[in-house]
């Protein structure tokens, strides 16, 4: 295994007619205090290297040194064209993603970062795939996982994940609630050394539900688990309205806010902090953090790809390993 001075972080590079293999190149052109495994086809990565002008050496052994990236080589199904689809290169973004918890699992890797994927051409291949998160809970036998966004100070868990909105109140029960906001206060201590932190929970309706009058999901869901919590200790207040609580002056009061479902907390979060924050999913046997935005195919190829969400998710796994490694 990597020594904490320079880990291990194995780069799950993604959809590969996305921006993914631009960040690869990108990364690569400055000295890295980590060493990056990038888990891609190293043909691709080339070629790609060469449309955005940029010097690249694939290499089967650990480098940090600017212009060199380090490959763990897997074969695409089909040849790409930057900016285009193709579900014949679905199964090709699955196994890298297989492979680099893998090789976390094994601890042959510290951590693991992943690229974006399309989650939409991956079902039209006929696979079931709603996400990394869920993905990789499956991958690692794990019932429940978070979904947090971090950039500095500013945190955002979502009790839901990948549905249909349609689906998020059923899934709400005082079972699933309880058990998000335990992995992350535990995780919020574990990973981010707090002692006690301070979460605030969002309610699902619009104003927490007007004390029933909007909704009763607050009642009967949301607040008991609440109460159950600050009874064991949890420092936890809410459900608070959603449309006030990512206000400066109430969210400076907490190291968390809870969403109830996606884009209530992804829309104000990506707002505040888009293109330099990082998602990580809490719950899982191993780090695994990931940049917090899509394939972006007009840009593929282009050279206008932003690295600092892929700086930022890598910076993050280092600390998070060095953190692990202090705390055994």
């Amino acid at each position: 295994m990597a020594s904490v001075a320079a880990p291990i972080i194995a780069f799950s590079v993604g959809e590969p007619a996305g921006i993914g293999p631009d960040l690869a190149v990108k990364i690569a052109q400055a000295y890295r205090a980590v060493n990056i495994l990038a888990i891609a086809d190293p043909m691709l990565l080339s070629s790609r290297a060469k449309q955005l002008g940029l010097p690249l050496l694939v290499t089967d052994h650990p480098t940090q040194l600017p212009g060199q990236l380090w490959v763990r080589a897997i074969s695409l199904n089909q040849a790409v064209e930057t900016g285009k689809l193709n579900p014949a290169n679905s199964e090709y973004v699955l196994s890298g993603i297989h492979l680099a918890a893998k090789l976390c699992m094994n601890r042959e890797a510290d951590a693991m970062v992943t690229g974006p994927v399309h989650k939409g051409v991956i079902n039209e291949a006929g696979i079931a795939f709603s996400g990394h998160t869920e993905y990789l809970a499956q991958l690692t036998g794990v019932k429940t996982v978070v979904m947090l966004l971090v950039e500095d100070h500013l945190r955002v868990a979502l009790a839901t994940t990948h549905i249909p909105l349609s689906t998020v109140s059923k899934s709400l029960t005082q079972e699933n609630v309880s058990e998000v906001l335990q992995i992350l206060h535990a995780e919020l201590i574990s990973k981010f050394a707090m002692t006690n932190p301070k979460i605030a929970v969002c309610g699902l309706n619009p104003h927490a539900g007007e004390n029933g009058h909007m909704g009763t999901e607050e009642i009967e869901v949301i607040a008991p688990v609440i109460s159950v919590l600050q009874k064991s200790g949890m420092n936890i207040q809410g459900p608070f309205s959603a449309d006030t609580v990512f206000a400066p002056s109430i969210r400076k009061n907490f190291d968390a806010i809870v969403a109830m479902y996606h884009d209530q907390g992804l829309a104000p979060f990506k707002a505040l902090a888009f293109g330099e924050s990082v998602n990580i999913t809490l719950g899982l046997p191993i780090i695994r953090t990931s940049v917090d935005h899509g394939t972006a195919l007009s840009l593929a190829g282009t050279g206008l790809a932003d690295a600092n969400s892929l700086n930022a998710a890598i910076k993050l796994a280092q600390e998070l390993v060095a953190l692990r490694s202090r705390h055994g």
